[in-house]
């Protein structure tokens, strides 16, 4: 599992920073994609990242602001074009069925595969989506129109085989060990019947990934966060422009760092950076992040981070 950023700017692009767009690469766990936000631009950050857009299977967005909507009509026919048959969902706020609709009607644009969509409105924490390897929450965060936070769950692991073991009892590699994993119970030719849990090691802890869509530092911010082995949160301004921050809704580098404090996540990386900040002065949000949570990492465009569940590495 591993998060590419794909864009890390606020609100307009600039010299350094396109505007937000973040891949989850889920290909060792499910062969896909996941991608959040699709700001103006996305395609042609695609053409420079080791990304496959027909393997994008879910887009989640985080509210309707354009910096992290408006390419997505784009997008969705570039999937096309390469070869995307597979269903794609869309989940974000009311409104985004409407407004991809109206983009594609308009200028006649048409898609070659299933496109659902799940909208949802402000409320309490909810789960998105739930398969046997993954879960998708939601809540609302607070900004000046409807926002949300995502929290990815991944499902524990089965342990690993203890073939040592299984091997002091003269059964050899072959369709056994397969069942043994499964956690069948398994009989061999002398009648002995073994129990599967016998020879399997502790399960694995899945890892936990918190994606924060615009916000305020704000209770449910925290909750989502909880114990993530990731937090992305956005980091707009240095705290001496706090007061900014506050009048649009907005976190300084510092508020995210709190929030990752208080929520006990194991690694923050902070984005959506004004473009006020260019070069060497986006240092400075990093240096204040750090002076609160130390394990901190600045994002930039085609920015890379290996998720590590803290308790394997």
């Amino acid at each position: 599992m591993e998060i590419y950023f794909l864009g890390t700017g606020a609100g307009m692009p600039s010299k350094e920073r396109n505007v937000t767009s973040i891949m989850l690469n889920l290909l060792a766990e499910r062969n896909a994609y996941w991608m959040f936000d699709c700001g103006e631009g996305t395609q042609h950050q695609i053409l420079r990242a080791p990304v496959k857009i027909s393997k994008l299977e879910k887009l989640f967005i985080t509210h309707l602001h354009g910096d992290h909507l408006y390419g997505l009509p784009g997008l969705m026919s570039s999937r096309s074009y390469q070869g995307g048959d597979t269903p794609f969902t869309i989940y974000g706020p009311k409104g985004v069925k409407e407004f991809v609709e109206t983009a594609l009607r308009i200028s006649d644009s048409h898609v070659g595969y299933e496109t659902r969509f799940v909208e949802f409105t402000e409320g309490e924490q909810s789960v998105l989506f739930e398969d046997d390897g993954f879960q998708v929450e939601t809540a609302p965060l607070k900004h000046r129109i409807a926002s949300f936070g995502f929290r990815i769950t991944e499902k524990p692991q089965v342990g690993k085989l203890q073939v040592d073991k299984l091997k002091e009892y003269g059964i050899a590699s072959g369709p056994l060990y397969g069942k043994i994993k499964r956690g069948e119970p398994v009989t061999l030719p002398d009648g002995r019947t073994l129990d599967a849990e016998a020879f399997v090691g502790p399960s694995i802890p899945g890892r936990i990934v918190t994606i924060l869509g615009d916000t305020q530092p704000c209770p449910n911010a925290v909750k989502l966060a909880e114990h993530a082995d990731l937090l992305v949160h956005e980091a707009t301004f240095a705290e001496a422009r706090k007061e900014m921050a506050i009048r649009y809704d907005h976190s300084t580098a510092m508020d995210a760092a709190r929030t990752a404090q208080e929520a006990g996540a194991r690694t923050l990386v902070i984005t959506h950076i004004s473009s006020r900040y260019q070069a060497e002065a986006s240092e400075e949000l990093l240096r204040e992040a750090q002076s609160i949570h130390a394990d901190t990492y600045l994002a930039h465009d085609h920015f890379h981070l290996e998720i590590l569940n803290r308790l394997r590495g």
